[in-house]
């Protein structure tokens, strides 16, 4: 019988320290997030002794009494008292239940759902819920009261709608998941044309054959590809139509009162943005001084002066979390009457703004900085495009006169603050975006990488110093904010990617602290080599994900201590927070961090964490859809590909040309039998040694395009590359056997 967490070897309890019982004890019955500095606070630890404490939690994380990260520790095997729950079914009592999202052991406990008031969650919804512990002995260990239901993927399935000529009407999923079409009996299509999306319910399932649904709502019309990202949006419930009580509030809203507030007007801000933006967040100015640094003013729209807390604006603001840019359309996160106008920072037009004045010194690095409530009046609009060709003495008649005056003095600093930035050494991955061009009908026209210009890092990087100076203020201020936070990979990672590098003959080192600057070196390293883009990818993966938390554990990405997102309110609901928390703490006004705001900021941060992965899900997944109808036609071409997954079953393969994602069967692959490799990535004959490994570039035939799902499936054209018979067995990899060609 194994021993409990609690029951194992524990290390001697430090004098002068609570008993771990005492922390445990202490740690389940705290409501809030939970960290060193409470528990130092409830236990009157002082001085060294916090030195010990620090040692003996670490302890304590070991030995797996306890369990989470920095200011959300739980004891290990509870949960922490606000914490996101999926639900998987009802119960006799017609009580939904469910398990915890997140949870490191092998069986999650039980809970009971009670909705207090909120929607009503169904099967497949993910809820935020608080979390009671249940003393009762009955079938649930817990109860989970819903504070809000986070995503609704029950009760409906999402398919085109087929008229099919002598066998009645059929639904095609787009789920890529799904096997089988759907049955639409007559007098069950609810109106629904050829081509359309629409949203149905199965009513009978019956094993064998064709599941039978009726067609419950109508969503847009298919056949336009101006429409396919109505899939994902429905699909991932992405709100996107705004409530009529938020549409009326934002069309009652009266231009700012400029009483109060800092002239900025006779200041040449400019905005730089692609070309096709209609709403602009932030504006730049640069000035040098004699010492031979520079003053900056990043100036960003300040939207909480429409936008107030608890108003029907900010509701779905918060519901939305942020806007969603699809290559058809953008779902934005505050209506146009406000994002496109009132807080857009449109050239020649007074708007209100918060901005940030900085000092540069001649080393490039920040040494102080101030924020003011300000009226400003962009100088001038410009594309990163117009902006780069005035700097490289192109024709741009856009930047006319403004190249001497406000475009020169901007790149100088923007150059000056390059240094200190390699210094800092943020992670620098080579990874191309391609971006889609459609035509005036909506469909593909090409997909195209953007050049990286000068013009895009010097914006990037204003904004960053920036956000680190809405940091850096509200903590010297002690105010409530939502971090940006990127944690370090997990050891798991590290030693992973560790022991994949072994096969390319480089090293990573293990056993200490691993930092940005041990990841650039290693990527300047293979700058070159065939396998760049594959390590690029693999450190890519080794990657957390970045979230948004009210407790700080610093960017590693960007090699920061703190970071906040504060430059882009238009579309992010966390630098809205961030706007008002500045107010609040500045004394700007009545406008800024209300109880209510600062009382759920842990759960704000979970819902639009979640909305951003929901969006970037969506986006992509549209993406995937509009190349898989532009290559449909292409059925039996031969597209250059570069291997960017491996599996038992397969290879994901991206084509150069397109960046579109696809699938080869490893029934494609050869003759041989073909074992997966989990440290190298790749499949390996078992005889001849013929080997696909991640990052390959290869030759395949496109066999089936399915625009719906957004699929493409390809056969292998090339050979793979020489190599050793794979010795693998059992556990190591999987034998996959091969159909001869």
């Amino acid at each position: 019988m194994s021993k409990s967490p609690r029951e194992k070897q524990k290390s001697p309890q430090p004098k002068g320290l609570p008993a771990r019982d005492d922390i445990l004890k202490f740690i389940a019955g705290s409501e809030g997030p939970i960290g060193k500095r409470e528990i130092s606070r409830a236990f009157g630890i002082k001085g060294n002794d916090k030195i010990k404490l620090k040692s003996l939690l670490k302890d304590m994380k070991s030995d797996g009494s306890v369990a989470g990260k920095k200011r959300r520790m739980n004891v290990a095997g509870e949960l922490p008292p606000v914490t996101v729950i999926e639900v998987d079914g009802i119960d006799d009592n017609g009580d939904a239940y469910g398990h915890p999202v997140e949870w490191q052991d092998d069986k999650p406990p039980k809970l009971v759902i009670e909705a207090l008031g909120a929607k009503a969650p169904a099967v497949g919804d993910r809820v935020l819920a608080k979390i009671e512990h249940l003393s009762s002995k009955g079938p649930y260990s817990h109860k989970a009261k819903v504070m809000r239901v986070l995503s609704d993927r029950a009760g409906r399935v999402l398919a085109v709608f087929r008229v099919v000529k002598g066998e009645g009407a059929r639904l095609v999923p787009v789920d890529k998941k799904s096997r089988y079409d759907l049955q639409v009996m007559k007098g069950d299509e609810g109106g629904a044309v050829n081509g359309e999306l629409v949203a149905a319910e199965i009513i009978k399932d019956q094993g064998r054959g064709m599941p039978i649904a009726r067609v419950r709502e109508r969503l847009g019309d298919m056949e336009d590809p101006r429409n396919i990202s109505l899939i994902a949006i429905h699909q991932h419930g992405i709100p996107n139509a705004f409530p009529e009580k938020v549409m009326e509030e934002a069309e009652a809203l009266k231009v700012f009162k400029q009483a109060g507030r800092m002239d900025l007007r006779d200041v040449p801000l400019i905005t730089i943005d692609p070309p096709d933006a209609r709403d602009h967040d932030d504006a730049v100015w640069a000035e040098a001084q004699e010492d031979g640094g520079f003053k900056i003013i990043v100036a960003i729209a300040d939207v909480a002066t429409y936008v107030k807390p608890g108003s029907a604006l900010d509701k779905e603001a918060r519901i939305r979390g942020n806007s969603v840019y699809f290559p058809d359309r953008v779902v934005p996160m505050l209506p146009e009457r406000i994002s496109n106008d009132l807080c857009s920072l449109i050239e020649k037009q007074d708007r209100p703004a918060l901005a940030c004045f900085m000092t540069i010194d001649k080393s490039g690095r920040k040494s102080s900085h101030k924020f003011a409530r300000v009226i400003m009046r962009s100088a001038a609009k410009l594309s990163y495009e117009e902006a780069q060709a005035a700097i490289d003495g192109r024709d741009s008649p856009k930047a006319d006169g403004l190249l001497e005056p406000v475009l020169r003095p901007l790149y100088a600093a923007y150059f000056l603050m390059k240094k200190a930035q390699e210094k800092r050494s943020p992670l620098n991955l080579d990874l191309p975006e391609r971006k889609i061009i459609l035509d005036k009908l909506g469909n593909v026209a090409k997909v195209i990488v953007p050049a990286r210009l000068d013009a895009h890092k010097l914006i990037e990087e204003f904004m960053i110093q920036a956000n680190v100076a809405a940091a850096e203020e509200l903590e010297n201020r002690k105010t409530p904010l939502l971090y940006r936070i990127h944690e370090q990979p997990s050891q798991e990672k590290v030693k992973a990617l560790s022991q994949f590098l072994k096969t390319v003959q480089r090293e990573l080192p293990l056993g200490q602290v691993i930092k940005t600057s041990h990841f650039n070196t290693l990527l300047k390293s293979v700058e070159g080599e065939d396998f760049e883009q594959l390590v690029n990818q693999m450190v890519l993966r080794t990657q957390s994900q970045a979230v948004y938390r009210a407790q700080n554990a610093g960017h590693f990405g960007l090699s920061l201590r703190r970071y906040a997102h504060f430059t882009s309110p238009i579309r992010r609901y966390a630098d809205l927070i961030v706007h008002r928390a500045l107010i609040s703490a500045l004394g700007f006004g009545d406008d800024g961090l209300s109880q209510d705001d600062i009382a759920r900021l842990d759960e704000t941060g979970e819902m639009i964490s979640l909305a951003e992965r929901r969006a970037m899900v969506a986006e992509r997944e549209t993406t995937d859809r509009l190349i898989a109808s532009f290559l449909a036609p292409q059925l039996g071409a031969v597209f250059s590909a570069r291997i960017g997954g491996v599996v038992g079953a397969g290879l994901f393969v991206n084509l150069e040309e397109t960046g579109a994602d696809g699938f080869v069967s490893a029934s494609s692959l050869g003759l041989d039998y073909y074992v997966y490799d989990e440290i190298r990535h790749a499949l390996i004959g078992q005889r001849t040694g013929e080997t696909f490994q991640m990052g390959d570039i290869v030759q395949v035939k496109l066999v089936e395009a399915a625009p719906v799902k957004g699929g493409l499936r390809f056969d292998m054209v090339s050979e793979g590359r020489a190599g050793k018979p794979s010795k693998l067995r059992g556990d190591a990899g999987k034998r996959q056997p091969r159909r001869r060609r």
